[in-house]
């Protein structure tokens, strides 16, 4: 009987709690949901609740402090300023399209994907020499096609591109003048093909900073699964005349 006097009294007790709990106005409650929302989190502090037993005893049971975790992220302000603190930073894409135009490889700075840049400068890097390279061939021997092709006899860049123990008395000038047109035609369509490829990296770093920007804070579902099982994929009207055939089966679950 006193066990169940003691539990009929905390009954009672927890209901009063409850019930001025509830009493709160609506405003009150807006103030403590501010206040909670200002921290991450918030430590309600521990207190006690009198119990009267039946023999007339006082008892205070006391209550584990209990930690309330408020999500303030949701509520923090964002910023896309350059500098902004990690904990607020969210890009632009029309930030970070301006500055990858403005300089390549800014925008990838802006949204703070610094691992992408060693590859973005080491393929700039390739295009420009490869660019150097094939151009100074190509002038090399446009020079000595041109002079090769005229009739002015001072005009002999091409005596230094003769191949070895060949002189200008002995070379066959169809066959050399052939050889100086074809090596030019590759060296500027080379050095041309660079050209392209630098505009081609160009513009996929503005597009590269485009969708990271996009996807900056695009969250991943942890569902993402795939699922490979043997299947028997029946043909025709009849179980019993009808064919079958054996194969695999892929779901994928997002």
């Amino acid at each position: 009987m006193k066990l169940a006097g003691i539990l009929v009294s905390l009954l009672f007790t927890f209901c009063c709690v409850d019930v001025h709990s509830q009493d709160i106005s609506p405003q009150q409650r807006q103030d403590r949901t501010f206040m909670l929302a200002e921290d991450s989190a918030a430590v309600v502090p521990p207190d006690s609740i009198p119990v009267t037993t039946n023999n007339g005893t006082r008892v205070e049971l006391q209550r584990e402090p209990i930690q309330v975790t408020v999500d303030s992220i949701i509520n923090a302000p964002s910023s896309d300023a350059f500098f902004a603190p990690s904990s607020i930073f969210k890009p632009t894409p029309k930030k970070a399209v301006i500055y990858s135009a403005i300089f390549p490889g800014l925008g990838q700075v802006y949204n703070r994907k610094y691992w992408k840049l060693p590859i973005l400068f080491g393929g700039f890097v390739g295009l420009t020499y490869a660019i150097n390279w094939n151009n100074g061939y190509y002038r090399d021997y446009l020079g000595g096609y041109q002079d090769i092709m005229d009739d002015n006899p001072e005009t002999n860049r091409w005596h230094n591109m003769l191949p070895y123990g060949r002189t200008p008395q002995s070379v066959d000038m169809e066959w050399f003048t052939d050889v100086l047109q074809k090596r030019k035609d590759y060296y500027r369509y080379y050095r041309d093909l660079s050209i392209i490829g630098t505009v081609a990296l160009y513009m996929i770093t503005i597009v590269d900073a485009y969708v990271d920007a996009q996807l900056f804070d695009f969250d991943m579902s942890p569902d993402l699964s795939m699922r490979v099982e043997p299947a028997m994929m029946r043909e025709g009207y009849s179980v019993f005349n009808g064919s079958s055939s054996y194969g695999v089966q892929f779901s994928f679950n997002f």
